[in-house]
């Protein structure tokens, strides 16, 4: 959701125009929470050249050689669509003045009504919060922490999880994401009551290493690994997966 409202009902339209099954909307970046790792890398957009990334890009001759062959290197929800943002410098820092503190509970019923199809909601953890959600009209949410990336001192996802599911029901659709990167992730996922489960990192570094090949191996060894994790706990069928063929402590 960004500050300028009237640019984010254009992407919803956008969205329409291009008949998405769905839209889902990120509950938990109302300001950007301060990302360590990026701080003690010195990650900025577009990147700043030092020794270090020098070095790492001399390792790695190809993945250079196909960055810098490439035709996009820029936001492509936004490109050509902000007036005076047109490199990836202006775009950035268009985008770092749009995270919106006022983000409230209202915005995600305008986003319904403007948007009026199937609406998710992610970065949900707290059962209140959930509780919530069912009053906006949205169709399903996902327990999702932001990969830690928020806020790194949270609870994980998968703990929260079951909490969500008792306070939600049958009313709406959950879903997981958080640490997901093998099948038996899945599975966890699944007993613990989530109708599926969102990847980041597998689905990022095989699309990284291998393009759209590797996208396709990671999810065939997630599939993989999710069958042989239900053999061995005597399941059929992934909706036969309950929280008995866990052990809480």
């Amino acid at each position: 959701m960004f500050r300028d409202r009237g640019f984010a009902a254009s992407l919803i339209e956008r969205a329409k125009a291009a008949k998405c099954s769905a839209l889902m909307l990120t509950l938990d970046l109302q300001i950007q929470g301060q990302r360590h790792m990026d701080l003690k890398n010195g990650l900025t957009v577009p990147p700043r050249l030092t020794p270090g990334t020098l070095f790492d890009i001399l390792t790695k001759p190809a993945w250079t050689l196909n960055v810098m062959t490439s035709r996009r290197r820029s936001f492509g929800n936004l490109e050509g669509q902000i007036k005076g943002a047109d490199n990836l410098l202006t775009l950035s820092q268009w985008i770092a003045g749009q995270f919106d503190p006022t983000l409230s509970w209202k915005d995600v019923e305008w986003v319904k009504k403007l948007w009026g199809g199937k609406l998710i909601l992610k970065g949900i953890l707290d059962p209140d919060d959930a509780k919530i959600a069912l009053s906006t009209g949205a169709d399903a949410l996902v327990v999702s922490n932001h990969g830690g990336r928020q806020l790194d001192g949270t609870l994980s996802s998968i703990r929260a999880l079951p909490d969500v599911v008792d306070v939600v029901g049958d009313r709406m659709e959950v879903f997981f994401d958080g640490g997901v990167q093998s099948g038996q992730d899945v599975l966890r996922a699944l007993a613990l009551g989530a109708r599926g489960a969102f990847i980041g990192k597998a689905f990022a570094w095989a699309l990284g290493a291998l393009g759209e090949e590797g996208v396709r191996l990671a999810l065939e060894i997630i599939r993989k690994e999710l069958d042989v994790s239900m053999a061995l706990c005597g399941l059929k069928d992934v909706r036969e997966a309950s929280p008995a063929i866990l052990r809480r402590d």
